[in-house]
C-alpha cells in the first residue's frame, strides 16, 4: 500500500502547498489595496455567496473563495493521509493543518467584524505562514528524496551550538521578523522611514514614533536573518558537505533571503508598488517554509526519534564508522 499511496499523497501535498501561495498572494492583495472591507459582511458577502465581482469585491471575495478551496483541499487531504499513510507522527500533522484551518477562518470573520483589528489581521497573517510551513513538510515527508537512504550528520566539535538549535533559532528569528513586517503592513509603517539603506540619512533614526519603532524593528530583523543565515550555510557547507540535499536547501535559502533584501529595498524606493509587497509576502514565507523544511531534515539526519521515524525505515550510515542503522519506524 505505502508504494502505491505515498507518491499520490506527496503531489497531494504539494499541489497544497502551491495553492497556498495562491492564497497568500491574495491576502497581500486585500492588504495592499486596501480592500479588507470592502465586503462588509461574512461569512457571505453582500448576504450572497457571488456578489458582483468589482473593485475591491474582486479582491477581497477572490480571497475568500481561495481560502474555501484551500479549505477543502486541506480536509480531503487529511482524510487521505488518515486512510493512507502509515505514520502517526504524520497523520497527525495534517490534522493540525486542518485545525489551522479553522482557526484562520474564524480570524477572517473577526477581522471582517471587528474592522480590521491589528491583532486580529496580524495574528492572521502569522498563522497563514504557519499553515503554509505545515503544507510544504508534509510534501517533503511524503517525497521520494524524505525516504532515500542517507547518512547522519557529521560529528561537529568545538561548535557554539549543535546544528539542529542552530536550525530553530534561525526558524525562531524568521518567524519574529515576520511578525514584525505583518505589524508594518497592518500598521501602514512600510514608508514610516522612507529612506534606505540610512534612516532619515543616519543609521539610526533621532526620532521614534510607534510606526518609525516598527519599522525600523523590520530592518534589524532582516539584518540578523542575514546573520544567521549565513552562519548556518557556512556550518552546512563546511562541516556537512556530504549531505547534499542540506547543501542544495541552504543554497535556495540564501537566495531567497537575498532576494528578499532587494525586494526590501524597492519597495522603499519606489515608493510602495502593490506588485513588490506582493511578491516580498511570498519569498517571505518561501524563506521560512525552507528554513522550517532544512529543519525537520537535520533532526531527521541528527537521528531526532520522531523526524527518524518518518522516514519509513530509510537505512542511515554514520559518517564515522560507516555503519548502517536502521531507521525507527
Amino acid at each position: 500500500m505505502t508504494k502505491l499511496t505515498i507518491p499520490w499523497l506527496h503531489r497531494f501535498a504539494f499541489f497544497l502547498s502551491c495553492l497556498t501561495v495562491l492564497l497568500l498572494a491574495a491576502g497581500a492583495l486585500v492588504t495592499g489595496t486596501g480592500s479588507g472591507l470592502a465586503v462588509p459582511d461574512w461569512p457571505l458577502s453582500f448576504g450572497q455567496f457571488f456578489p458582483p465581482m468589482f473593485g475591491g469585491v474582486l479582491f477581497e471575495h477572490g480571497h475568500r473563495i481561495i481560502a474555501g478551496t484551500v479549505g477543502i483541499f486541506t480536509v480531503c487531504l487529511a482524510f487521505v493521509f488518515w486512510l493512507s499513510e502509515p505514520r502517526p507522527g504524520v497523520r497527525a500533522l495534517a490534522i493540525a493543518a486542518v485545525g489551522i484551518v479553522f482557526c484562520q477562518a474564524a480570524l477572517g470573520g473577526l477581522t471582517v467584524i471587528f474592522r480590521l483589528p491589528t491583532v486580529v489581521s496580524v495574528s492572521h497573517a502569522c498563522l497563514a505562514q504557519i499553515f503554509f510551513s505545515i503544507t510544504v513538510v508534509l510534501a517533503l515527508v511524503t517525497s521520494s528524496t524524505w525516504k532515500k537512504p542517507t547518512v547522519l550528520l557529521a560529528t561537529e566539535e568545538n561548535a557554539l551550538l549543535p546544528l539542529p538549535a542552530l536550525c530553530v533559532l534561525v526558524n525562531i528569528v524568521f518567524f519574529l521578523q515576520l511578525i514584525a513586517g505583518a505589524l508594518m503592513r497592518h500598521t501602514h509603517s512600510g514608508l514610516a522611514i522612507p529612506d534606505f539603506p540610512l534612516a532619515f540619512g543616519h543609521l539610526v533614526p533621532r526620532v521614534f514614533t510607534l510606526p518609525i519603532a516598527i519599522h525600523f524593528a523590520h530592518r534589524l530583523g532582516a539584518i540578523l536573518v542575514v546573520t544567521l543565515v549565513t552562519w548556518l550555510t557556512i556550518r552546512i557547507y563546511t562541516r556537512q558537505s556530504h549531505q547534499l540535499d542540506l547543501v542544495a536547501n541552504a543554497g535556495a535559502l540564501v537566495g531567497l533571503v537575498l532576494f528578499q533584501l532587494m525586494l526590501g529595498a524597492f519597495i522603499i524606493w519606489l515608493r510602495r508598488p502593490i506588485p513588490i509587497t506582493t511578491i516580498h509576502l511570498i519569498v517571505g514565507a518561501l524563506s521560512l517554509a525552507s528554513s522550517v523544511a532544512l529543519t525537520a531534515q537535520v533532526f531527521r539526519l541528527a537521528g531526532w526519534r520522531p523526524f527518524s521515524s518518518w522516514g519509513l525505515s530509510a537505512t542511515f550510515t554514520s559518517v564515522s564508522d560507516n555503519t548502517a542503522v536502521k531507521g525507527v519506524t
